[in-house]
């Protein structure tokens, strides 16, 4: 048996239960990994509440949820692999996105989703990273076409797509304004950003500044306004924000984007290994650093996602994992 986190309807954090349920067993392609840390994302947030009706229609459960578990971000130590593995054995440490199951002592997952754990990060750090790095990689490299000396502005520079997008998008040779609050604009600038906005002081799609590339993880304006605040070949890119704004990208986006001239689109991280692989190259040469706000013991998940829901961390919420020994 192992301890985990579960819930049996949609609501808030009060329907999480720690409970002590059987330890899985891996498939073919499958891997056990015993987890020391995992990260929340809005993903676990919106699986919870299923504040966005979609989640209900695309797998999630129409009255219930079909699967009791939570946490796709996961890092830990390879226990046993299935005969099928090719890349892992017993021993490794690894991280990696698994879709649900990490808050939990143990959980199953295909090869595919997991890299090794580069060795210069912990396994709460390296717990941090998966979909919010996917998410700021997809997003600037395949829909935002990102390229050297590009101007590009990250709005919600402070969370936790935000800060790993100011440093990728850094380590891609852009030059890039982060936008967020008073009290993050220090933080932004040790991530690398070259410029920071103060949201409370200055709207910057009222400025008359022009970027080739506007990454929104959060913070609301109207499309038409982050349109004017392009360049005229410039590209918009939704990643996370208010139902609002997902919906607006979602339904206009299309309409508003002109052929061969400004774009606007959206990014939903696509879990693949080798992008994983790249985002490990960068962490592993310091290029890339978590930014961890909070950690939670597995016990205080409901907590951790209370405050992950309250949309103010600076970072990542990371779930520390301690293992009783035997």
């Amino acid at each position: 048996m192992m301890k985990a986190i579960v819930y049996t309807k949609y609501g808030s954090p009060d329907v999480l239960e720690l409970k002590d349920v059987e330890k899985p067993t891996p498939d073919a392609d499958e891997v056990l990994i015993k987890i020391h840390a995992a990260s929340l994302n809005a993903y676990d947030w919106h699986f919870l509440t299923a504040d966005i009706f979609l989640i209900r229609l695309m797998g999630g459960g129409l009255l219930k949820p079909k699967d009791s578990r939570l946490g796709a971000d996961i890092a830990g130590q390879v226990e046993t692999v299935g005969r099928n593995v090719k890349q892992f054995q017993p021993g490794d440490q690894v991280f990696g996105c698994i879709g649900h199951g990490g808050f939990a002592e143990y959980a199953c997952a295909p090869e595919s989703r997991l890299v090794l754990k580069p060795a210069n990060l912990s396994f709460e750090a390296a717990a941090a990273v998966p979909m919010a790095a996917l998410t700021a990689l997809q997003g600037l490299r395949d829909e935002g076409r990102i390229q050297p000396g590009h101007k590009v502005l990250i709005n919600g520079a402070s969370g936790g797509v935000g800060t790993f997008a100011v440093q990728i998008a850094k380590a891609f040779g852009a030059e890039v304004t982060a936008v967020c609050s008073p009290r993050n604009l220090d933080q932004a600038r040790a991530l690398g950003a070259d410029f920071v906005i103060d949201y409370t002081r200055e709207n910057f799609t009222q400025s008359g500044e022009q970027y080739d590339l506007i990454f929104a993880a959060n913070g609301y304006h109207p499309l038409s306004a982050y349109k004017r605040a392009l360049t005229p070949q410039g590209i918009y890119v939704m990643a996370g924000g208010t139902m609002a704004q997902i919906f607006q990208s979602m339904l206009l986006g299309s309409w508003l984007s002109e052929k061969g001239g400004r774009h606007m689109g959206g990014v939903s991280a696509k879990i693949d290994q080798k992008d994983l692989e790249i985002i490990t190259e960068l962490l592993g040469a310091g290029k890339v650093v978590p930014v961890i706000d909070r950690r939670y013991p597995l016990s205080e998940a409901a907590e951790a996602l209370r405050y992950l829901g309250e949309g103010h961390a600076r970072g990542k919420v990371v779930i520390t994992v301690e293992h009783q020994q035997t």
